[in-house]
């Protein structure tokens, strides 16, 4: 079994926003920060703070050793810019449902209120 890697969880204490193209997918004040050796820190946002509406599922699966399998999903020609462990394993409860962002036309700030 690999070597796990160190993963915290630490709530954001500032709104964060993610848009794609310009147009806003996220506005939150209550999102997740997970820091795991070797990545960049990614926020999880709660799904009610996602426009969820405008992104379709992807075929693209994966699954985690350390956090679970990962369901994908798209913005039109934005390919897998999302995703969420639907069913995280034991220690990982918090992400569950949540939907964090990344890729080239990702845009993620954190606003000060």
């Amino acid at each position: 079994m690999p070597h796990a890697p160190r993963i915290e969880l630490h709530p954001v204490n500032q709104r964060v926003q993610v848009r794609v193209d310009g147009k806003l997918l996220a506005d939150s004040t209550q999102a997740l920060e997970l820091r795991e050796t070797g990545y960049q820190p990614r926020q999880y946002f709660p799904r009610e703070d996602v426009r969820m509406d405008l992104l379709t599922t992807s075929e693209t699966t994966t699954h985690c050793p350390f956090k679970g399998h990962t369901v994908y999903f798209s913005l039109g020609d934005n390919k897998d810019i999302a995703w969420s462990y639907e069913q995280p394993i034991e220690g990982m409860k918090e992400i569950a449902g949540r939907v964090a962002f990344s890729g080239v036309s990702v845009k993620v700030q954190m606003l000060d209120e």
